[in-house]
């Protein structure tokens, strides 16, 4: 059922032994006096986890999940003050770290987060009780578990999955057993994930992300094997060891794997880099709908037997599909690995709506490049006036953890509003056009609240204007306008002639000074959101020119069109 390398070996647990330890460890969790209580999210006893992908996460879930207990995962990068408002907010009880790194990190914050009672780790860590300790085989517990499962209702929460919000706080969103069971039946069948018991599929994108834990449940479901990478770096190895049939990932590690090829083209000589060019050359032309000439398939056949088998040892041979979401993909990306039957399949949906909205479909004519596909099953889909995707349905939430306003701010009258603005391509497939709220994501898939990061770096006297840039990026990227008047002083101190504001910006040490400010800042923020790379620019945002509103807030996307050529050369 599941499996995840222990010492250098892989290590696998058959459906029997993950459901004795889902039991006996809800047995002891029932021991710690922990349950559903009155079955409202207020009411209910709290978990939470901080751990990379291995069997205990899963086991822990489900022990909690089947008490109707309810689970709040939270990202292994998470910095100490969000974990620690998390932690409140949520009014967790028990805590499961994975290893001494993030044990060491919940301790940390421990003393200011009164609910938390005890931490426990899957990995033995000196100091720290075990997992196993808490498993019970009392036959009565046992017993109770039993009967405790049946009389769980389906609209009780199973989870909170905290996200960042607009204001960079994070926002729990409550999601009930009925809406995570709801989509991925509805993704199950929409896709189709056919009941496939010889098909091991391998794990690597966080499960604390809704995305990655909806499609574990679809393999379990399925009757799949799942595998877990023992981390983002070694996924390339355990590809070629697992030879899984599919997994689920986000387009950055897709580009990651399509630069490493390309580099590894780069390095070929003679006729075999002009092969290898001429099919990434064909790969570019692919259209799942439009076949092509008879002559081109030929080219491609060959192109395939020569060239795109080599990818596809590189992922172990046996790649059936790849599920990609999270962020958009490049529709280069799509046709090339489709081309060289590496089949990928894009899809969409928010943690709101237990995720998926939409998704490519395994069928004659079901995906179309450059959308995220045709709406599930039961997944009812409006557009508003403005473009802005709203669903409704089972799968959309029950709303954000005490927080009332943002949750009428964002379903009405039964409707989830996304925030995504989007079209429909020939009445089915879904296409995703622009982003209505500022929240942006990276192509990794990770969301980014801009405006607490631009304003904590407006504090320094030599950032008068700053945006962020990094929706479907590999990186965050900024935009700054120096404070010009600080920026004179320090030039004269300095004795660097200021001639221009044209000039003053592309000297050397006037970067060097500002990469010091912006990296002394990043220190503040988690990974993703720190400013990898910036461009000063010699004239402030104004109203004149569109970038600013009578308000003076910032137009981003008018900005993002104005500076187009130095955004552009940040990702080169």
């Amino acid at each position: 059922m599941l499996a995840a390398k222990e010492n250098g070996n892989w290590r696998k647990y058959s459906t029997k032994e993950i459901a004795q330890n889902v039991n006996e460890l809800s047995a002891g969790l029932l021991s710690l006096g922990l349950s559903a209580n009155n079955f409202t999210p207020e009411g209910s006893d709290k978990i939470a986890v901080i751990s990379s992908n291995r069997p205990e996460w899963l086991i822990a879930d489900m022990a909690a999940q089947q008490l109707g207990i309810i689970w709040v995962p939270v990202y292994p990068t998470t910095n100490p003050l969000e974990l620690a408002f998390i932690l409140k907010d949520a009014s967790v009880q028990y805590m499961f770290a994975s290893n001494k790194e993030l044990y060491d990190k919940v301790m940390s914050v421990k003393e200011e987060v009164a609910c938390l009672k005890e931490v426990y780790t899957f990995d033995h860590v000196p100091g720290a009780k075990h997992w196993t300790s808490l498993k019970s085989n009392d036959a009565n517990k046992l017993a109770e578990v039993e009967a405790i499962k049946k009389s769980i209702p389906v609209d009780q929460v199973a989870t909170f999955i905290y996200t960042s919000g607009t204001t960079g706080t994070p926002k729990g969103v409550m999601l009930t057993h009925r809406s995570i069971y709801f989509n991925l039946q509805s993704g199950k069948a929409s896709f189709p994930f056919p009941d496939s018991p010889t098909q091991k599929m391998l794990s690597f994108l966080p499960l604390n992300h809704i995305f990655e834990k909806v499609a574990s449940y679809i393999y379990m479901y399925s009757g799949m094997s799942i595998y877990y990478a023992e981390s983002l770096d070694t996924i390339g190895d355990n590809l070629k060891e697992v030879q899984p049939d599919g997994f689920s990932t986000v387009p950055r590690l897709l580009e990651k794997v399509f630069e490493k090829i390309m580099l590894k083209g780069e390095e070929l000589t003679g006729l075999k880099r002009k092969l290898f060019f001429w099919s990434v050359s064909l790969a570019e032309q692919y259209d799942n709908l439009i076949p092509g000439s008879w002559w081109y398939q030929q080219k491609l056949k060959l192109a395939n037997k020569l060239i795109f088998s080599k990818w596809r040892e590189g992922l172990g041979g046996n790649v059936k599909f790849i599920v990609t979401g999270g962020a958009a993909c490049q529709v280069k990306l799509l046709r090339i690995f489709n081309a060289a039957q590496i089949p990928v399949y894009e899809g969409y949906g928010p943690t709101e709506n237990s995720p998926i909205i939409s998704i490519n479909l395994r069928i004659p004519g079901g995906t179309k490049y450059g959308t995220v596909g045709e709406v599930i099953q039961g997944v009812q889909l409006k557009l508003e006036p403005d473009g802005e995707i709203c669903v409704a349905g089972p799968s959309v939430m029950l709303g954000y953890y005490k927080r009332p306003d943002l949750t009428s701010e964002t379903i009405i009258d039964g409707w989830l509003h996304t925030g995504d603005i989007g079209e429909l391509i020939d009445g089915r497939y879904l296409k995703i056009t622009d982003r209505k709220k500022e929240l942006f994501k990276t192509s990794g898939g990770k969301y980014v609240a801009p405006q607490p990061i631009e304003n904590k770096m407006k504090e320094s006297p030599f950032i008068e204007q700053i945006v962020l840039i990094g929706d479907n990026r590999k990186f965050v990227s900024a935009l700054i306008v120096p404070g010009f008047s600080k920026l004179k002083d320090w030039a004269k101190q300095h004795g660097i002639e200021y001639t221009s504001n044209e000039e003053i910006v592309k000297n050397t040490m006037v970067v060097t000074m500002i990469e010091d400010i912006v990296e002394e800042y990043n220190k503040l923020f988690n990974q993703v959101e720190m400013v990898k790379k910036f461009t000063l620019i010699s004239r402030e945002f104004t109203i004149d020119k569109g970038e600013m509103t009578p308000k003076l807030s910032i137009r981003r996307k008018v900005i993002l069109s104005n500076f187009e050529k130095e955004i552009e050369a940040m990702y080169l």
